[in-house]
């Protein structure tokens, strides 16, 4: 007899986007729809359940959007916590290329290579921007340090 694996599926409302406020309504009639799309957009290979749907009365009486997605793709997912120094660095490294690969799928790259254009200035901007955002975390962490050792803040430590 052959096993099956049934697919458990995840219902997440979805709220309308925080830019709207400065940028107007969504042109989409459905929040869900909006997430679904990014998804679709941003993934190299998007879940086959992820979809979208609209309920009027919901558990509240009250009119919601979702988007719906698989809960689980049962291909296992990384233990971070078990990582040695390096492999969390290559870890890293991995997730900073798919997010960049991600990002890369969302806009007209055509576009984007001849508004870089060929010279290092777009290269020495994000060297300059990486340098100036790893001085400003060094600098929240030292400031989230100093609150705790003097008791502003309470720390956890632990699982």
């Amino acid at each position: 007899m052959k096993a099956h694996k049934l697919a458990m599926l995840t219902a997440t409302m979805a709220l309308a986007s925080v830019l709207e406020e400065g940028l107007g309504r969504s042109g989409f009639n459905n929040h869900g729809q909006r997430v679904v799309t990014g998804q679709r957009l941003m993934q190299a290979s998007s879940d086959i359940f992820l979809g979208w749907l609209h309920d009027e009365s919901g558990l509240d009486d009250q009119p919601r959007d979702f988007y719906a997605r698989q809960l689980r793709d049962w291909k296992g997912s990384a233990q971070i916590e078990q990582m040695t120094a390096g492999g969390l660095a290559k870890y890293g490294r991995l997730c900073g290329w798919t997010l960049a690969r991600a990002h890369a799928r969302s806009g007209d790259r055509i576009a984007i290579a001849s508004y870089l254009g060929r010279g290092p200035s777009f290269d020495r901007a994000i060297v300059e921007f990486s340098g100036a955002y790893a001085e400003q975390n060094e600098r929240d962490y030292r400031a989230l340090e100093a609150a705790v050792k003097s008791g502003r803040i309470a720390v956890e430590v632990g699982l």
